[in-house]
């Protein structure tokens, strides 16, 4: 059976002028979070974006995905620290998500620099964020042994 998961938002007025605000339904971890054109376009000033919402999701769904293939390979992770960036640009006219860059820091014992690059590759491709993306997003990871 699939996981369902519902987000609603309450936008009033027009594109430019115009805002909204955002709430998770499901777990209720967050209500009433404002979102704007100007926050996603330009300078957040204290309002999310569907682009911060998406890296957010990106990164966590990401940092499950390398823990469970470095505790597969025998290194549990003692932590590790994630990062997505997500960019927007013009493609066609059109605002588009072009790339999500995932940029990950992590302590793990007994690993090599090139295995822990190795898996984190691969974590990179078996997210299921990532999947969603793939074919539409470039997607790219950074990966450090601290």
């Amino acid at each position: 059976m699939a996981a369902i998961r519902r987000a609603t938002v309450k936008w009033t007025g027009n594109l430019m002028n115009g805002s909204g605000v955002l709430t998770a339904d499901t777990s209720g971890a967050f209500a009433n979070l404002p979102v704007t054109w100007a926050s996603r376009t330009e300078s957040a000033d204290g309002k999310t974006s569907p682009e911060e919402l998406l890296a957010s999701a990106h990164a966590s769904c990401y940092s499950m995905a390398f823990s469970s293939d470095l505790t597969k390979a025998g290194t549990p992770p003692e932590s590790l620290v994630v990062t997505s960036e997500i960019s927007l640009d013009r493609v066609d006219g059109k605002m588009t998500v072009i790339s999500s860059k995932l940029i990950v820091h992590g302590h793990v014992a007994g690993l090599e620099q090139a295995r822990f690059r190795e898996l984190a590759a691969a974590a990179k491709d078996g997210c299921p964020i990532s999947r969603a993306l793939a074919g539409n997003v470039a997607l790219s990871v950074e990966a450090t042994l601290d």
